[in-house]
């Protein structure tokens, strides 16, 4: 049990040197960082439209509703991942969507939570809620530029880098005994 927590040790520091060095990558060459990224994304989504489309064929004796349910996904998937794969502008209108849906959900969340929930905690909960929701507003706002959204990738990246230089492997790993 010590030498696995020794080796996750290790892993968290790899990880976080790793995950710095890219955060500075991506800051560097901010263009190349978002193609990049958004060839990973359009691949990602294309497979998944082939695995929906395969889904269709799999299940049309069993459901033929959710057969054509997964055939239209997979072609929806298909489209888009195409649209993505290496069109920056795409990706990054695409991510600030993404951002704009969280951060309304967040805010929405939020004031439900604080009207809702009693006492100190429910209340800050809410607040919070409101408070990163507003912060997804505006991070969404500058995610449609592709230097911005390569810029808060990087951070993000650093910032989680960092972070893995103080977690704790023996939070991480499921004691055994329990």
């Amino acid at each position: 049990m010590r030498r696995l927590r020794k080796m996750a040790e290790g892993n968290n520091v790899l990880m976080g040197i790793l995950a710095i060095i890219l955060g500075i990558l991506v800051i560097a060459f901010p263009l190349f960082s978002v193609f990049t990224v958004s060839i990973l994304a359009g691949l990602a989504i294309i497979f998944v439209g082939i695995w929906l489309l395969a889904q269709s064929f799999g299940t049309w004796s069993a459901s033929k509703g959710a057969s054509i349910a997964y055939l239209i996904l997979g072609i929806i998937g298909i489209i888009v991942g195409i649209g993505l794969f290496g069109n920056i502008l795409a990706f990054s209108a695409f991510a600030s969507f993404l951002l704009y849906f969280a951060g309304l959900f967040m805010i929405i969340a939020g004031i439900m939570s604080f009207f809702v929930k009693e006492g100190a905690y429910g209340k800050g909960s809410g607040a919070m809620g409101i408070i990163l929701g507003i912060l997804y507003l505006i991070l969404a706002a500058y995610a449609w530029d592709p230097y911005y959204l390569a810029l808060l990738i990087g951070i993000w990246l650093i910032i989680d880098g960092i972070a893995l230089f103080f977690i704790k492997p023996a939070d991480i790993i499921v004691n055994e005994e329990n």
